[in-house]
Protein backbone atom coordinates (compact mmCIF):
# COMPACT_ATOMS: atom_id res chain seq x y z
CA UNK A 1 0.00 0.00 0.00
CA UNK A 2 1.15 3.22 -0.86
CA UNK A 3 1.12 6.75 1.43
CA UNK A 4 0.90 10.13 0.07
CA UNK A 5 1.87 12.39 2.82
CA UNK A 6 1.14 16.08 1.95
CA UNK A 7 2.75 19.14 4.32
CA UNK A 8 0.50 22.10 3.82
CA UNK A 9 -0.44 25.84 4.75
CA UNK A 10 -4.15 25.36 3.97
CA UNK A 11 -5.24 29.33 4.59
CA UNK A 12 -1.57 30.95 4.23
CA UNK A 13 0.00 28.91 1.61
CA UNK A 14 -0.96 29.55 -2.24
CA UNK A 15 0.96 26.62 -3.90
CA UNK A 16 -0.39 25.01 -0.98
CA UNK A 17 -3.89 25.70 -1.82
CA UNK A 18 -3.30 25.25 -5.73
CA UNK A 19 -1.89 21.87 -5.21
CA UNK A 20 -5.02 20.83 -3.51
CA UNK A 21 -7.43 22.64 -6.16
CA UNK A 22 -5.36 21.18 -9.32
CA UNK A 23 -3.86 17.64 -8.03
CA UNK A 24 -5.74 16.57 -4.55
CA UNK A 25 -9.02 16.99 -5.62
CA UNK A 26 -8.69 16.19 -9.49
CA UNK A 27 -10.68 12.89 -10.14
CA UNK A 28 -7.79 11.28 -11.41
CA UNK A 29 -6.72 11.73 -7.85
CA UNK A 30 -9.80 10.58 -5.99
CA UNK A 31 -9.75 7.64 -7.89
CA UNK A 32 -6.85 6.18 -6.67
CA UNK A 33 -7.61 6.32 -2.83
CA UNK A 34 -11.32 4.88 -4.15
CA UNK A 35 -9.73 1.98 -5.80
CA UNK A 36 -7.47 1.85 -2.69
CA UNK A 37 -4.29 2.28 -4.15
CA UNK A 38 -2.80 5.09 -2.07
CA UNK A 39 -3.82 6.18 1.37
CA UNK A 40 -4.05 10.19 1.71
CA UNK A 41 -2.38 11.71 4.45
CA UNK A 42 -2.62 15.86 5.05
CA UNK A 43 -0.21 17.06 7.41
CA UNK A 44 -1.84 20.47 7.55
CA UNK A 45 -0.23 23.74 9.48
CA UNK A 46 -2.77 26.37 9.26
CA UNK A 47 -1.59 29.89 10.73
CA UNK A 48 -5.77 31.01 11.77
CA UNK A 49 -6.55 30.17 15.00
CA UNK A 50 -10.06 29.17 13.39
CA UNK A 51 -8.69 26.86 11.19
CA UNK A 52 -6.00 25.18 13.97
CA UNK A 53 -6.64 21.11 13.88
CA UNK A 54 -7.36 19.59 17.56
CA UNK A 55 -4.47 18.92 19.62
CA UNK A 56 -4.30 15.09 18.84
CA UNK A 57 -3.84 16.40 15.13
CA UNK A 58 -1.64 19.24 15.67
CA UNK A 59 0.93 16.51 17.81
CA UNK A 60 0.74 14.27 14.67
CA UNK A 61 1.38 17.00 11.90
CA UNK A 62 4.43 18.20 14.39
CA UNK A 63 5.60 14.27 14.63
CA UNK A 64 5.36 13.80 10.83
CA UNK A 65 6.92 17.25 9.83
CA UNK A 66 9.63 15.78 12.41
CA UNK A 67 10.36 12.55 10.86
CA UNK A 68 9.20 13.23 7.26
CA UNK A 69 9.74 16.89 6.86
CA UNK A 70 13.02 18.36 8.34
CA UNK A 71 13.60 21.57 6.12
CA UNK A 72 9.57 22.39 7.03
CA UNK A 73 8.68 23.19 2.58
CA UNK A 74 5.33 23.86 2.24
CA UNK A 75 4.16 22.26 0.26
CA UNK A 76 5.78 19.12 0.46
CA UNK A 77 4.63 15.59 -0.25
CA UNK A 78 6.23 12.67 0.43
CA UNK A 79 5.49 8.98 -1.11
CA UNK A 80 6.36 5.99 0.88
CA UNK A 81 5.40 2.38 1.28
CA UNK A 82 3.75 0.94 3.82
CA UNK A 83 6.81 0.81 6.04
CA UNK A 84 7.54 4.40 6.07
CA UNK A 85 10.35 4.21 3.05
CA UNK A 86 10.28 6.81 1.10
CA UNK A 87 10.14 6.32 -2.87
CA UNK A 88 9.61 10.08 -3.72
CA UNK A 89 9.06 13.24 -2.82
CA UNK A 90 7.59 16.79 -4.04
CA UNK A 91 9.36 20.02 -2.92
CA UNK A 92 6.93 22.99 -3.58
CA UNK A 93 4.56 23.23 -6.22
CA UNK A 94 4.71 20.00 -8.98
CA UNK A 95 4.78 21.58 -12.05
CA UNK A 96 2.86 18.87 -13.68
CA UNK A 97 -1.32 18.16 -14.60
CA UNK A 98 -2.90 16.01 -11.77
CA UNK A 99 -2.62 13.29 -14.39
CA UNK A 100 1.08 13.16 -14.45
CA UNK A 101 1.38 13.64 -10.95
CA UNK A 102 -1.30 10.09 -10.44
CA UNK A 103 0.67 8.24 -13.24
CA UNK A 104 4.34 8.87 -11.19
CA UNK A 105 2.21 7.23 -7.96
CA UNK A 106 0.99 4.05 -10.01
CA UNK A 107 3.97 3.89 -11.57
CA UNK A 108 5.11 2.71 -8.02
CA UNK A 109 2.42 0.98 -7.73
CA UNK A 110 3.06 -0.79 -11.02
CA UNK A 111 6.38 -1.95 -9.72
CA UNK A 112 4.95 -3.74 -6.62
CA UNK A 113 3.36 -6.47 -8.61
CA UNK A 114 4.32 -9.52 -9.68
Amino acid sequence: ELILLNFSGSDWCIPCIKLHKNIISSPEFKTLETEDKLVYLNADFPRNKKNQPDAVTRKENEWLADHYNLKGLFPYSVLMNADGKILKTWEGLPDETAAEFVSEIVAFKDLKKP
